[in-house]
């Protein structure tokens, strides 16, 4: 998961407290979380129920990552004299809160020595528009305090995922959003998260924002037909292609450089413009279409070039993508 790495940092302090909210899974997702190695080093946790679920904690973890557990049922009862009774009793390092999603965030009171280090929201998105219409208030406490929000149980509601984001920006401007489906996490770009304009012209792509074209436009080709799109490529001319055809494009690097790899799509030119050969740079001007190409084995973004001159290689000539992109 995306914040894990966050937390091995901030664990390491004496007083924290991670509160997770509303969620159908949080119980999984605090199991992940004391899996983790952090949680096996130094110190002990200690792991605030605030409603009994029908998940249970296993023994074996619990023991494996030194973590105590306690429920505290009645809202009541998480007043700050019985939090720092709790402290005493258990003298944690770390404390995680498994918040009741019933009980208004905005009255909840911590002792003074005890720090707030992240506070995450996990949403079941099949029912989020329920809750979002029925329970706004209760739900807008958890969402505007968070530091993450994770959206699971997307695989039925991907074309609602946008307007989902918007209603959570709209309260945490913030919060960095996840969203999971029965596979893991979803690396789904949105028109309103692109580095570009998909209403300008000319659409002109530096390196990093080609890399986010070559993505989007894979998935969303629908995006970017009959739109004109400029950028420095390199060229590819492969001896089984059609005739008229070249692949522009830009060697990427994902994780380190002995993972590279060519990302272009098909371009067509005309006969009286520019011949190219293997390992030209150009500058690149075309119309992008949705045809079926047969390197494809589908339709997909194929490119009309409108200009085609000569130019260097760019210093930052490869796109990199980083975690999570």
């Amino acid at each position: 998961m995306a914040f894990v790495e966050d937390l091995r940092n901030k664990a390491k302090a004496a007083s924290k407290t991670i509160v997770l909210c509303e969620g159908e899974d949080k119980t999984e997702f605090i199991k992940f979380t004391l899996s983790q190695d952090y949680f096996r080093t130094k110190g002990n946790t200690l792991l605030i129920l605030c409603e009994e679920g029908e998940e249970e904690y296993p023994a074996e973890l619990m023991k494996r990552s030194n973590t105590d557990m306690i429920l505290i049922e009645d809202e009541e009862n998480m007043s700050i004299e019985q939090l720092k009774s709790i402290e005493k009793t258990y003298k944690p390092d770390r404390i995680l809160i498994e918040w009741n999603g019933m009980w208004n965030f905005k009255d909840f009171k911590m002792p003074d020595n005890w720090e707030l280090c992240q506070q995450i929201t996990i949403i079941d998105a099949s029912t989020f528009p329920m809750y979002y219409t029925n329970m706004k208030s209760l739900l807008a406490e958890q969402i505007k305090g968070s530091e993450m929000i994770v959206f699971n149980r997307c695989d039925n509601v991907r074309d609602e995922l946008p307007s989902y984001k918007r209603n959570v920006k709209a309260v945490n401007q913030k919060a960095e959003i996840i969203f999971e489906d029965a596979n893991g996490e979803i690396n789904e770009i949105f028109e309103e998260d692109l580095p570009y304009d998909l209403n300008q012209d000319e659409i002109v792509l530096g390196t990093e924002e080609y890399g986010i074209f070559y993505l989007d436009a894979m998935d969303h080709v629908e995006r970017y037909e009959g739109k004109r799109v400029a950028f420095q490529a390199l060229c590819m001319t492969p001896p089984d292609f059609p005739k008229g055809y070249f692949i522009p494009g830009r060697m990427a690097m994902t994780c380190c450089a002995q993972d590279m790899a060519y990302l272009g799509y098909a371009c067509k030119y005309a006969p009286g413009q520019m011949p190219v050969k293997d390992r030209d740079w150009i500058m690149l001007t075309a119309e992008v279409k949705k045809e079926f190409f047969p390197d494809y084995g589908k339709e997909g973004p194929v490119l009309y070039a409108t200009s085609i001159e000569k130019s260097r290689e760019p210093k930052d000539a490869v796109v990199t993508f980083g975690a999570g992109a």
